[in-house]
C-alpha cells in the first residue's frame, strides 16, 4: 500500500503536466471532488502550479506543460534522502536526466528523470515539504503502475536505483506476468505498485513506456460516469479483477491516462 510514511524509493508525490491548468483543475474537481490551490498560497485557480486537495489534505498537483512536444501525463515522484546520489545511480544504471536537480533544502529538491525504456519519473528530496498528505482512500492515490516494453529490464533498473524487490503474479487467461514492487527492506504491506511488460502497446512507436496512477474510488461505475460527463474517455472497463477490485482505465480531456479502482473487500 502507499503511505505517507515515506521511505527511500517509495512514492511521495504526484503531479500532472497539462496544457491548460484551469481545465485540468475543473476536470479532476468534477471527478474526484478535488479543490485547486495555488502553490504557495493565493486564490483557488491562480498560478501555473496548483495543489489538489481533498478534505483539506494535499493529494497531488497540476502544472503547465513546459517541455517542447510533451504530452499531458501524470508523473510519479519517489522519495530519496540524497537527491544527487540517486541521480548518479540513475545515470549509472542506464537512465537519463531530463531535468537537472533544482530546489532548496528549505522546501525540497527534485530531479526529472527517464528510465532506459523511456518512462519518465522524478525523485524528491524533502525539506519542509515531504509529499502528499492523504493516500489509499477515496479520491487519493492507491497504487501506481509502469507500462513498459521490457519488464525484466525495467525491474533491474529500478532495483539498482532504489533497491526495489518484486513479486510476480501470473494474470488469468494468459494475460502475462504482473510484477508487484516493494521498497528496499520493507514488508509486503508496503507494496505500492506494479510493472507490466506490454510491448504490443508500443509497437507503433507512437507511444513510449509510462507510469500511471491508480486512484481509489468508492464506486467505480459512478466515477467513470463523472469522467465521461466531464469530457474524459474510457479505454478499458469497468471490469472486475479477482482479488483486486473493480477498475477502469480512463483518459482525461488532454490525454493523460489514469486508473480508478474500487478495491476488493478483504477476504474473510
Amino acid at each position: 500500500m502507499i503511505t505517507t510514511d515515506f521511505v527511500p524509493g517509495s512514492p511521495c508525490w504526484l503531479d500532472l503536466g497539462a496544457p491548460d491548468v484551469g481545465a485540468a483543475a475543473d476536470f479532476y474537481g468534477s471527478v474526484f471532488g478535488w479543490t485547486a490551490q495555488a502553490a504557495g498560497g493565493g486564490n483557488e485557480g491562480d498560478g501555473d502550479y496548483r495543489l489538489f486537495e481533498r478534505d483539506g489534505k494535499v493529494v497531488a498537483a497540476v502544472g503547465k506543460l513546459t517541455e517542447e512536444g510533451a504530452k499531458s501525463a501524470w508523473t510519479a515522484y519517489f522519495h530519496t534522502p540524497v537527491l544527487d546520489d540517486t541521480v548518479r545511480a540513475v545515470e549509472q544504471a542506464g537512465g537519463s536526466v531530463r531535468g537537472e536537480p533544482w530546489g532548496d533544502t528549505e522546501f525540497g529538491r527534485l530531479a526529472q528523470l527517464t528510465d532506459p525504456q523511456g518512462a519518465q519519473f522524478a525523485v524528491w528530496e524533502p525539506g519542509g515539504f515531504a509529499g502528499f498528505q492523504a493516500v489509499d482512500g477515496p479520491g487519493t492515490l492507491g497504487w501506481i503502475e509502469l507500462m513498459t516494453t521490457d519488464s525484466p529490464a525495467a525491474q533491474r533498473f529500478y532495483g539498482e536505483v532504489f533497491g526495489w524487490t518484486g513479486q510476480d503474479m501470473e494474470l488469468p487467461g494468459g494475460g502475462g506476468t504482473y510484477t508487484m514492487v516493494t521498497p528496499a527492506g520493507q514488508s509486503d504491506e508496503r507494496m505500492f505498485g506494479g510493472v507490466m511488460g506490454t510491448p504490443e502497446l508500443f509497437a507503433s512507436g507512437e507511444n513510449k513506456p509510462y507510469w500511471h496512477p491508480v486512484f481509489v474510488t468508492e464506486d467505480c461505475d459512478a466515477t467513470v460516469a463523472k469522467v465521461r460527463e466531464s469530457g474524459g474517455s474510457l479505454s478499458m472497463g469497468p471490469e472486475d479483477a479477482e482479488g483486486v477490485g473493480r477498475l477502469a482505465v480512463c483518459t482525461d480531456p488532454a490525454g493523460a491516462e489514469f486508473v480508478v479502482l474500487k478495491p476488493a473487500e478483504p477476504a474473510g
